[in-house]
């Protein structure tokens, strides 16, 4: 079975498989043309996703997020179009899904319509820098029956030594 080579095959990237799955979701994803989109930077920490909605209402949309995945929805409820006979068809309503996968340092502030376009702000959380130090241990610490905790606390078998 041949095995296709990927950007996380590195010995140095571990626990990435997720990042990989994503990227393949998006792949697939980005060959949809249908609603066509923006994607703005506002500012430092914002970003506005803008989708062109033309024939739906407010009704007919939802946004929703699902685990890191912002799923944009489209569905006429009604259609009235049934009874109109068309020369030409330029505006599509049909239904639509458009999905975007998101980090974990970003989250929805909130999303609105206006004038045929669904605007979905966003906001990146600048998280806090932390460092842990992990204490090294010699195999004489081990000989001694001891566990070190990565609180640097030494533990005896099952009882804090005194």
């Amino acid at each position: 079975m041949s095995r296709r080579l990927s950007l996380f095959d590195s010995p140095f990237l571990l626990g990435f498989d997720q990042f990989e799955r994503a990227l393949d979701r998006a792949a697939r994803a980005s060959s949809e043309g249908y609603p066509p989109y923006n994607i703005e930077q506002l500012g430092e920490t914002q970003i506005r996703i803008t989708i062109a909605v033309a024939g739906f209402s407010m009704e007919d949309l939802s946004v929703q997020l699902e685990q890191n995945q912002l799923v944009i929805r489209g569905k006429r409820q009604n259609d009235e179009d049934e009874n109109r006979v068309f020369l030409h068809r330029g505006i599509a309503t049909r239904q639509f899904q458009r999905a975007f996968i998101l980090s974990e340092d970003i989250e929805v502030v909130g999303a609105q319509m206006d004038n045929g376009l669904l605007h979905v702000d966003l906001r990146r959380i600048m998280p806090e820098t932390t460092v842990q130090t992990i204490r090294i241990t010699s195999p004489k610490d081990a000989r001694k029956g001891k566990t070190i905790d990565v609180t640097g606390e030494a533990l005896g078998a099952g009882k804090a030594e005194e």
